[in-house]
């Protein structure tokens, strides 16, 4: 009877939560890197202004020599008509990590007035008066130390230090992200799955003079394999080129998309290759879609990661998919591409080769990466944030 009671108190209450009117304050520093998390926070951010006409927004971002990408960013959404208010310091990074995550001093509330809840990154953990809702994508600085600077590295664990001591509830992007957490002593009673979604600009084009003029953009002729991700040793571009120079017949190009990150594992590889391999650099999302929708394969074995949108990207512009087996891409990917173990070579040339000569199976791959594309949005992907928000207001009785 008592449960019953309980019960009852904890729905009245969960009812109330949701006609409070909260002043939400989000981290929107890392919009500046052109990154994953960069794309996460922007497409976050717009979709919450966009469904939740009864919450207050506070955008709070740090920056230093990056201020005018983030005025660009605020000055786009207030173009489109969304309400919030901006809170832009002359904060640099390294003084944030020195006074939020290594001495843990100064409450966010000092910079940006009260709030009801902030929901931080994961490069800066601020100690504050009212909830935080944490952001952590993956642990790529522990599990692939050599591909961080020292001060990097302790910079992220002095976050996790206070993320898992302040946060009331850490939002991940995968089941994957989640046990890499409850390894390192996270409370799973406080950690939320939250996939990302695929914006809806990521579509199969099928205008063969659009994917043309974007070839000939990037100086790519006919057939092409692709791979999409920051150039360093993470995303095993290295294997992806050795299994390239490996195919018994090469009469497709290879193009690998992205900036220059770190290791040169890669370029020195390419001497007796230079004309069947391509390096884009950069490409911004407008041109992408063309890119992926051109492609008879997309390949991405990377070594690890927290969840992994060049994947679901690929697949919703009807490009057959080769990913890895490990970290959360299998929980991704499901079952519409072609596994590997990115660790061996001849795997990743098989695949490669399967694609390049099935078409029965690029067409099978290619129905089933649409469907699976669909299973994920940011839309989705914000109404469950909202939830986490929402419990916050007006915590369960028990």
């Amino acid at each position: 009877m008592l449960i019953c009671l309980f019960a009852y108190i904890d729905l009245l209450i969960g009812l109330l939560g949701y006609l409070i009117i909260m002043k939400i304050g989000i981290d929107i520093s890392q919009i500046v890197y052109g990154t994953g998390v960069s794309r996460y926070t922007e497409e976050l951010v717009k979709h919450l202004l966009k469904i939740d006409k009864k919450n207050h927004y506070l955008l709070f971002a740090g920056v230093w020599r990056q201020k005018r990408k983030i005025e660009k960013f605020l000055k786009e959404f207030k173009t489109n008509g969304y309400k919030f208010q901006p809170k832009v310091v002359f904060f640099p990074p390294k003084v944030a990590d020195f006074i939020w995550n290594r001495v843990h001093i100064f409450q966010i509330e000092r910079f940006t007035g009260p709030l009801d809840l902030f929901h931080s990154s994961n490069w800066a953990q601020p100690p504050a008066s009212c909830p935080i809702v944490t952001t952590i994508h993956d642990l790529t600085p522990i599990k692939f130390p050599q591909a961080f600077e020292k001060e990097a590295i302790v910079s992220f664990k002095r976050n996790l230090h206070w993320a898992k001591r302040q946060a009331a509830f850490i939002i991940v992007d995968s089941k994957a992200t989640e046990k890499d957490l409850i390894k390192e002593g996270f409370d799973k009673g406080k950690i939320k799955v939250v996939y990302l979604g695929v914006s809806k600009k990521f579509k199969q084009i099928k205008d063969k003079k659009e994917i043309e003029k974007i070839k000939k953009k990037y100086g790519i002729k006919g057939d092409y394999i692709l791979s999409v991700g920051t150039l360093e040793p993470r995303k095993n571009i290295g294997r992806v080129i050795k299994s390239f120079s490996q195919l018994a017949t090469r009469n497709s190009q290879l193009v690998l998309v992205g900036k220059q990150g770190w290791g040169n594992q890669s370029k020195s590889q390419i001497s007796n290759l230079k004309s069947q391999i391509t390096f884009t650099g950069f490409v911004p999302d407008n041109d992408l879609p063309a890119l992926y929708s051109g492609a008879k394969v997309f390949v991405y074995p990377s070594l690890y990661e927290g969840f992994g949108l060049p994947v679901l990207e690929s697949m919703a512009c009807g490009c057959p998919v080769i990913t890895s087996n490990i970290s959360s891409l299998p929980e991704i990917a499901g079952n519409a591409a072609l596994l590997i173990n990115p660790k061996n070579t001849k795997e990743i040339k098989k695949a490669m080769e399967k694609l390049l000569t099935n078409e029965k199976l690029r067409k099978k791959l290619i129905r089933k990466g649409l469907t699976q594309a669909k299973k994920f949005s940011w839309n989705k992907t914000t109404h469950q944030t909202l939830e986490i928000y929402t419990k916050l207001s007006f915590p369960p009785l028990r």
